[in-house]
């Protein structure tokens, strides 16, 4: 019986005597269940109900309920001194457990479960780093800590790294990977689109600093100044929200610029289906799903040179790669309005590429990993 263990910093909710979280990261832990017979969770909980993106996991796990925590204020700071001790004995106890232990980084907890399984040398062991891999970007200490742990073959024993992007120095232990959004059945032929006006913009993604949603916001402004008739669409929520709101009030945009907040799957799947570019001005990613939902969809990504990004596009084959700057991301959507045909030949290029990366294809690979531990 394979006892898998998911060390993870994702906040669950209960309800209905169901584990739920984020949505993209529940539809992705589903498919490794397939393949376990016993579920042991180590993750934060909280009281509240579900939101519109959230979803339950296939199969209802042991839970170690651990305290979140964070180190962004002298405050959290001490009050983390006293939780740590339960939060690694209680990752112990699930790695003992295990037959299999599985973490998510990078994250609180996957610093924990980084170091904690330096113990446990004889277990296999699968390591999803969802962030940037990138050895020259710029990282919190945290980050760089748990890259040098899992990538060391001395620390980190019988683990396989899966990890965004092809880089150099790559050790033993790192396995270029890719993620997935849509199964072969959800994805369809779609019609040829044209950059026209109103030209219809999309974010989606957390409302956060590092996304960077007012950039994409002024870009919109942008346009407008620029007398191209076009509205953008946000899908996504977080602390920003309040300072779009302000600027959307401030600017007379109540009726180019509209806030959905979190919504599902589908709801986001048809808003790709209507929109011409994806504006995307984020500092820090992994291998952003929103890029390659985008391209199955038509819809182009004016994105910034981040991460696996470049891969992702082609190096401008698929998209295009800026600097997150209102300005120079309004002026290149303008250059497609020019250039309907270069428009086209990218929005197809993308389709054909993103649709290869289905979950039946990252199932198989998942298989292949557990199979092979």
């Amino acid at each position: 019986m394979t006892k898998f263990a998911v060390i993870t910093h994702v906040i669950h909710r209960l309800h209905d005597g169901r584990h739920y979280a984020y949505g993209p990261y529940v539809k992705e832990m589903n498919l490794w269940l397939k393949y376990t017979d016993e579920f042991i969770l180590v993750a934060p909980e909280s009281g509240e109900k579900p939101s519109a993106i959230d979803l339950p996991y296939s199969k209802i796990p042991d839970h170690y309920r651990v305290p979140a925590f964070n180190i962004t204020s002298i405050r959290e700071a001490v009050k983390t001194v006293f939780k740590l001790p339960l939060v690694f004995y209680k990752t112990w106890l699930a790695m003992r457990r295990a037959d299999h232990i599985h973490l998510r980084l990078p994250g609180n907890m996957g610093l924990i479960g980084s170091l904690l399984q330096i113990l446990f040398p004889h277990k296999p062991k699968t390591v999803k780093y969802a962030g940037n891999w990138d050895p020259s970007s710029k990282q919190p200490w945290s980050y760089r800590l748990q890259q040098k742990v899992v990538s060391n073959p001395r620390w980190t024993k019988n683990a396989k790294v899966l990890v965004y992007g092809q880089w150099p120095g790559r050790t033993q232990n790192i396995v270029p990977f890719f993620t997935a959004s849509y199964s072969e059945s959800e994805i369809e032929e779609i019609p040829e689109k044209r950059p026209e006006l109103p030209v219809r913009l999309i974010f989606a993604g957390a409302l956060i600093p590092g996304k960077q949603p007012l950039v994409a916001l002024k870009v919109l402004h942008e346009l407008l100044r620029r007398n191209i008739d076009a509205e953008m669409h946000f899908y996504g929520d977080g602390a920003q929200r309040i300072i779009l709101e302000d600027y959307i009030k401030q600017n007379g945009l109540e009726k180019k610029a509209f806030l959905h907040g979190k919504q599902n799957a589908e709801t986001l799947k048809n808003a790709y289906r209507k929109s011409h570019f994806l504006v995307f001005p984020s500092l820090s990613e992994g291998w952003p799903k929103v890029v390659m939902e985008a391209m199955t969809w038509k819809c182009l990504p004016v994105t910034t040179n981040i991460s696996a990004v470049p891969y992702m596009l082609g190096y401008g084959e698929r998209g295009s790669i800026v600097a997150p700057d209102p300005q120079v991301m309004a002026e290149e959507i303008m250059t497609y309005l020019s250039r309907p045909g270069e428009y086209r030949r990218k929005t197809e290029a993308g389709f054909q590429w993103a649709k290869q990366f289905t979950l039946e294809r990252f199932e198989e690979e998942i298989a292949r990993f557990l199979k092979s531990s």
